[in-house]
């Protein structure tokens, strides 16, 4: 494959993942724990390397993992104890991201661990980057990334769709009938994170923020329907990537970036447009009633 494919394949990959992932996360009206995650998992992934002494994919997967976690219950404690619930998430992802920073800069200066590396990406690098087997070339280390990590979320929400579903639109009848709603948010957030680390070295995480949220943001408006939510913004991302990459090479700009502004754009059209949701729509009710 040529460098062009092996990006716009990575791209589609991180995109799609996130934007399936994001759905959930507004539905519950969480979109911004998206971010705290995206910022506090880097705590969790300098740790990771300073036990392992190795930036190994699955190391990182874990130590983000683990972080996610830590991230969701401190929010979740917060809030339970009186805090808003923004002013939990930008308290402890700022806090625990400070702390990332601080390890990076007093144990992490020797090493390629630093916060460009970490938080901005660059996804014109990724065909250089390959996962080599027993001294076979199986291709980019960040389209095995992401795609192991996209086909996990897949699977975990595929299997458990009633539950992830319930929990999302109504958790206190989620919890009268006997679903572990607490369990479910839990797993939600370890795939969130995991995604989001793994999601680093390709579009960076504060990019990644972007395709958390707009993508399936877009899809709400589309439609009110979750399975028809969960495709569009699979979709939505998938397009995202490939207008995204030929927008920066007609700009010769940051390619991530340039993803991210069609990510916007498409949303914007969606919010004006969509036939349910739109402001047209909207406005060409009003008339019609006004009329009437």
């Amino acid at each position: 494959m040529s460098d062009t494919a092996w990006i716009l394949l990575t791209g589609s990959l991180v995109a799609a993942s996130c934007g399936f992932l994001g759905c959930f996360l507004i539905l519950r009206r969480l979109a911004m724990l998206g971010d705290a995650i995206s910022h506090a998992v880097l705590p969790g992934i300098v740790l990771a390397f300073l036990i392992a002494h190795s930036m190994d994919g699955v190391v990182m997967l874990i130590g983000a993992a683990l972080l996610g976690l830590l991230t969701t219950f401190f929010v979740q404690t917060l809030n339970q104890g009186g805090v808003q619930s923004d002013a939990a998430i930008g308290v402890t992802f700022t806090a625990l991201f400070a702390i990332g920073v601080v390890l990076v800069s007093v144990f992490a200066q020797d090493v390629h661990l630093d916060l460009e590396h970490v938080l901005y990406g660059e996804i014109a690098y990724v065909p250089w980057n390959t996962l080599t087997v027993g001294g076979m070339d199986l291709g980019p280390r960040a389209v095995w990334m992401a795609g192991g990590t996209f086909l996990l979320s897949l699977m975990v929400v595929g299997l458990f769709y009633k539950e992830f579903k319930i929990c999302s639109f109504d958790p206190a009848m989620a919890s009268a009938i006997g679903i572990p709603v607490v369990l479910i948010h839990y797993v939600m957030m370890v795939l969130v994170s995991m995604t989001t680390v793994a999601s680093f070295e390709s579009v960076g995480a504060i990019l990644v923020v972007a395709m958390l949220v707009a993508p399936g943001a877009t899809a709400y408006l589309l439609t009110d329907r979750l399975g028809l939510m969960l495709g569009f913004s699979v979709v939505i991302g998938v397009l995202c990537a490939f207008l995204g990459y030929y927008l920066a090479v007609l700009l010769d700009a940051s390619i991530a970036g340039s993803m991210s502004t069609v990510a916007g754009v498409l949303f914007t059209l969606a919010f004006v447009l969509s036939p349910t949701h739109g402001l047209m729509s909207r406005w060409l009710a009003r008339r019609q009633l006004g009329g009437s």
